[in-house]
């Protein structure tokens, strides 16, 4: 469980509100990552130093951010951002919010090789016939 003992006061209540007013390609990018990685743990605007991670998979240490339009103005403060999220042992991708609304899957497509579940992430076994058929039809 995080804590957030060391956070400045309101930390908390500035996540929350982050992702109750998140734009639709956060969320939507969000519903198709733990679509397609669900043995994966998803967090949506989590505090990391001063900052709050758009999306997060800790146990990859990978951080997304979903780039806005603002963001073709801001890329010296994201530059600074990115910078420290990676000091902070994370590996930061940035995606805009047109790929995501546009092209959802091929966001997923760029995302998948950094995540260390690389191999089958995307074949979840639904429990309806799939498997290989040899071994179920072979004597023991």
């Amino acid at each position: 469980m995080q804590l957030y003992d060391d956070r400045p006061s309101g930390t908390v209540h500035r996540a929350r509100q982050l992702r109750r007013d998140a734009p639709e390609p956060e969320r939507r990018l969000l519903r198709a990552l733990r679509e397609a990685f669900p043995l994966l743990k998803w967090r949506h605007q989590v505090p990391i130093g001063p900052y709050f991670a758009d999306l997060l998979c800790f146990s990859e240490r990978l951080v997304i951010e979903v780039d806005g339009d603002t963001h073709a103005t801001t890329a010296t403060a994201d530059a600074v951002r990115t910078r420290f999220l990676r000091q902070q042992g994370y590996c930061v991708i940035r995606v805009a919010n047109t790929d995501v609304m546009q092209n959802v899957d091929g966001v997923i497509a760029t995302i998948s090789p950094s995540l260390g579940e690389r191999e089958g992430a995307r074949r979840v076994s639904s429990g309806k016939g799939e498997g290989d058929r040899s071994s179920r039809n072979a004597a023991p």
